[in-house]
């Protein structure tokens, strides 16, 4: 397939009258559109206004799709303990798949090729499933919980392991190596110093097994880890051996000097979730310095309970703007910067390689845009327009591997409005069983 319109190729490079060819599962050529039409042309052609690398997704939780809008302007812990935590509690293995397909869908249809998945304690296969049936990138986990845990998701140590060895053992290469695992504990609120050193123990016993967990959200989390451990949050997990390549710590907010020298000199990735972190009032990573120290930082949308949408674009440009107010400086985290983070950086997170450009001999994870809106006119910079004006509804082509998985506002293979019945009825169901609240009708 030979892919035309201005194309994207990464932070540095735009190019207008471009192309991007696609054998396979792999990115042939990026150049001129006339003269990869002369040196191919017998590929099926497609045209787009931009055409740009899929957008990574470095920590989102599909499974609570079905809680979006539950529990809007409530602190962490209460929106954690008394909402989302009992809705997970209520679903069943029909429900989380539906919730894991909505999810995936949204990120499809928004521009999202690969994800970064926390998911819950049970039924973690059936978003498995989802994430093969879809077509999506993924990197994703079952969420381990042994203390402090309500009913329904509190288990046993050694169970929880178990189960998430059986779930590496099924799943782990899955869909020819496009869903790949990360041993997932919650937080170290919630998971016991064990749990913690059984989940590092697990994943460096399979190759290519990651870590994905939360760190630091919140100055009442890092109160009651330091209540229970003596350490900060980042020393704790850097004790257990929850730091290092090979993880992702969601957030982040809230560091001090000497939990960021371990963050860079462990290599340990960093997931910036900015509308989150705002909704929850949690604070304002540091963001420029920890990419001053070296850190790799990702982007993040979290949970559609506390965003409420899976738009990567719109976490590109709140990452921006944010981050400009807090250091009261127009100049940091510029459009180039933070491309970077949501697509390069956000490979990193995800533990795969050659994606997040559109060069040759990269994988085919492909995006198109329409720039048929009134906020697209004028368009004198192209990437200017991805980070600060464009919308996940003005995705029109979504590729992943080579296949097209996303076109013209439909799903290749996926019936989404049957999905979306499908999470609306479990949503009503699971919403009442948890005994939440809610203004809509």
């Amino acid at each position: 397939m030979l892919i035309a319109g201005t194309v994207i190729a990464d932070s540095e490079t735009v190019i207008p009258e471009g192309a991007v060819v696609v054998e396979g599962e792999t990115i042939a050529a990026v150049g001129s559109a006339a003269t990869l039409r002369e040196q191919y042309p017998g590929h099926e052609r497609r045209e787009c206004d931009l055409v740009a690398p899929g957008q990574i997704g470095g920590h989102i939780h599909s499974v609570q799709s079905l809680g979006r809008g539950i529990a809007d302007d409530d602190a962490l812990l209460d929106w954690l303990f008394d909402a989302v935590l009992p809705m997970e509690a209520a679903m069943d293995a029909d429900a989380t798949r539906a919730a894991a397909e909505l999810g995936y869908l949204e990120c499809l249809e928004s521009g999202t090729t690969t994800v970064v998945d926390h998911l819950s304690v049970n039924h973690a296969g059936e978003a498995f499933e989802a994430a093969i049936e879809t077509g999506i990138r993924a990197r994703l986990g079952k969420v381990l919980m042994d203390k402090e845990s309500p009913a329904g998701l509190l288990e046993d140590t050694d169970a929880a392991l178990a189960e998430s060895e059986d779930l590496i053992e099924k799943y782990h290469g899955a869909a020819d190596g496009r869903v790949r695992y990360a041993v997932t504990p919650r937080f170290a609120v919630t998971c016991s110093e064990a749990c913690l050193r059984g989940c590092r123990d697990l994943a460096d016993r399979y190759d290519g097994v990651t870590i994905h967990t939360h760190a630091s959200e919140n100055e009442d989390e890092i109160a009651a880890v330091e209540t229970d451990t003596g350490m900060r949050n980042v020393h704790w997990l850097d004790e257990v051996g929850l730091t290092g390549p090979d993880v992702t710590l969601a957030h982040c907010v809230h560091t001090d000097e000497a939990e960021r020298e371990v963050l860079a000199e462990t290599d340990t990735v960093v997931t910036h979730c900015p509308s989150s972190n705002m909704k929850l009032a949690s604070g304002i990573a540091p963001v420029q310095d920890y990419l001053d120290r070296g850190i790799t930082v990702a982007l993040g949308n979290d949970g559609p309970p506390c965003n409420n949408t899976l738009d990567p674009f719109t976490e590109m440009r709140q990452a921006s703007l944010l981050g400009k107010v807090d250091a009261r400086d127009p100049t940091r985290l510029p459009a180039a910067t933070v491309l970077e983070m949501a697509t390069t950086n956000g490979a990193r997170a995800a533990g795969f390689d050659r994606l997040g450009t559109l060069r040759e001999g990269q994988r085919a994870d492909v995006i198109g845009l329409t720039t048929d809106r009134t906020r697209a006119t004028p368009l004198h910079d192209p990437l200017s327009h991805l980070v600060y004006a464009a919308h996940g509804d003005d995705v029109t082509f979504t590729m992943v591997d080579g296949r097209v998985r996303y076109d013209d506002g439909e799903h290749v293979g996926i019936d989404a409005d049957a999905v979306r019945g499908r999470a609306t009825r479990h949503a009503e169901r699971v919403v009442e069983e948890a005994g939440i609240e809610t203004a809509g009708p």
